[in-house]
């Protein structure tokens, strides 16, 4: 298809986005039915005892799971051009991320509620660790470690807005220990091409790239390429 075709349904569908409320409706109802499932099923992991070293192992196993699977949802969108679905407005949006080197300044809990309201598919994850909490048998440890998953994907959307935001010695001592993304680290995925896709903390970076390396082409010349004729004024947030 065209260079040219692609950035006029690119430009379709961000008109879309900008002038239909329901894709901001949309994003409101995400965020408040992922926080409420993040405090149902946490509140239901509290009510299970592990161990310290059991949370500990279940803290750096959510920690890495968290990482890579974010990654890899970041590695497809950056590679999905089909802006004619409905979904299509959504998936222009979210490549507008590439130009822009810094956010609106908002506090942190409101970074958190309204870049949940992005993640459509952890309504569904959500959902599912909610149901195994109400299985016979299931493994404490493992529900742990899936609604620390569950949270963390949604910090993740945190660390990176502090990559492009932040200068606080605290955030560069997080980012220094591998708890936040370093923002050396991420500014790769602007400067270069089908690399650096993980945004929590980067430690699974190799392994995303690799699979990158293997199924993606990158974005450089591509869906970096579509939105190069658009002239709206919608900056995203992260």
């Amino acid at each position: 298809m065209s260079l040219e075709l692609k950035q006029k349904q690119f430009n379709a569908a961000m008109e879309l986005y900008e002038s239909r409320k329901k894709y901001k409706l949309l994003g409101r109802f995400v965020s408040i039915t992922n926080i409420s499932l993040q405090i149902y099923i946490l509140s239901r992991a509290l009510t299970l005892a592990i161990g310290f070293w059991w949370q500990i192992v279940s803290i750096i196993a959510a920690y890495l799971i968290t990482d890579f699977i974010n990654g890899l949802v970041h590695l497809y969108m950056d590679d999905n051009d089909n802006y004619e679905p409905l979904a299509g407005p959504l998936i222009a949006n979210f490549h507008l991320h590439h130009r822009t080197p810094r956010y609106q300044d908002d506090t942190l809990l409101v970074v958190y509620f309204n870049e949940t309201g992005s993640k459509i598919w952890l309504v569904f994850y959500l959902v599912t660790v909610a149901i195994l909490f109400h299985l016979p048998n299931s493994n404490p440890v493992l529900l742990y470690t899936l609604t620390y998953i569950g949270i963390l994907s949604s910090i993740a959307e945190v660390s990176h807005y502090l990559c492009h935001n932040s200068n606080s010695a605290v955030v560069i001592l997080l980012m220094r220990i591998k708890l936040l993304l370093p923002k050396r680290q991420h500014a790769t995925h602007h400067l270069e091409d089908n690399v650096s896709y993980t945004f929590l903390n980067g430690v699974t970076d190799p392994l995303v790239d690799f699979i990158a390396k293997m199924f993606f082409a990158g974005y450089k010349n591509k869906t970096d390429l579509h939105y190069a004729k658009y002239a709206g004024s919608n900056m995203p947030r992260p």
